[in-house]
């Protein structure tokens, strides 16, 4: 039943924004590019593209001020773990939902070990990246066939192959992460900048903390067919430290982190479609290009400002 409810909502995305896609058709460069705007298959590839990047986004730009900028890297090994154990056990089909069930499961951990003192956030991703990836390695190794194509669409990205399910996830998180960001920014903010001031004022900032971190969960697992396991901080990241340049409050910052992370999108699409390289790398490297060039302009332009 809830196969079919998601394979209803990525096909009602899918014909909501068809049109807008075919609008744009004509007017696209490219040989194998404009097939992104014109047939349902790479249509339903570039929508998820674009609504796994816009909330990426988003939360990257919590995650940078909130120094968590690992936990997207780290939940994204824990969630090819996930998908490892769907694998083994012969359901495949629902391996995303393993992956946010892993995911979701970890970020809750990291975060009581964090607020807790236990461990420090850094210390207890490392520990979770490491031992749920090398859980998932040793279980395909030992009963799922070992590493096949599929698993190398998890690891590096699958873009072209995203399913209606796959579609309406990615859908499904698009707007309960943006709702959620809504309604929490402002306590999210406020115990950022102090967590103290925010208790003593009586903001539920645990609650809100736990909440953002199984959005994080979320968004990690609706990138890992866009760009890979092994490449999520790609979006989740880059795009933000790019936009912390030219930022000049945290509201520039978001809007310049959408503008970098959907450039990275777009463009890497582009050149993976008219060269026939895999779309995750290729959108990974355009966004490290654009942090690039970004960072050389400050470091060369900073200097003579302060002079």
């Amino acid at each position: 039943m809830f196969r079919e409810i998601m394979e209803e909502i990525g096909r009602g995305t899918l014909r909501t924004l068809s049109p807008i896609l075919e609008f744009f058709a004509p007017i696209v460069p490219g040989n194998t590019f404009p097939l992104y705007f014109e047939i349902g298959l790479f249509q339903s590839a570039l929508i998820a593209g674009i609504l796994a990047t816009i909330i990426a986004g988003l939360m990257g730009s919590f995650l940078l001020i909130r120094n968590l900028s690992l936990i997207g890297d780290g939940l994204a090994h824990v969630s090819f773990g996930g998908v490892a154990f769907a694998i083994v056990i012969g359901s495949a089909e629902e391996s995303l939902l393993w992956a946010l069930l892993f995911s979701t499961i970890a970020s809750i951990l990291i975060y009581e070990l964090q607020s807790r003192e236990l461990l420090t956030g850094d210390a207890s991703i490392a520990i979770f990246l490491t031992g749920m990836f090398a859980i998932g390695i040793t279980m395909l190794e030992l009963w799922g066939g070992g590493i096949t194509s599929d698993i190398h669409g998890y690891l590096w990205g699958s873009l072209n192959v995203i399913s209606p399910f796959s579609l309406g996830i990615i859908t499904v998180t698009f707007f309960l992460v943006l709702f959620c960001l809504i309604l929490i920014h402002p306590i999210l903010l406020a115990s950022t900048i102090d967590p103290l001031a925010a208790r003593v004022q009586g903001l539920p900032v645990r609650d809100v903390g736990l909440l953002f971190s199984i959005l994080t969960a979320a968004v990690v697992v609706s990138m890992v067919k866009i760009v890979g396991a092994l490449l999520v901080t790609a979006l989740l990241v880059t795009p933000a430290a790019t936009a912390q340049f030219v930022g000049k409050s945290f509201r520039s910052c978001v809007i310049w982190t959408q503008f970098f992370g959907l450039t990275s999108t777009i463009v890497g699409i582009y050149y993976a479609a008219e060269t026939e390289a895999a779309s995750g790398a290729m959108i990974a490297l355009t966004a490290a290009t654009i942090f690039a060039i970004v960072a050389t302009f400050q470091i060369v332009i900073k200097p003579s400002s302060e002079a």
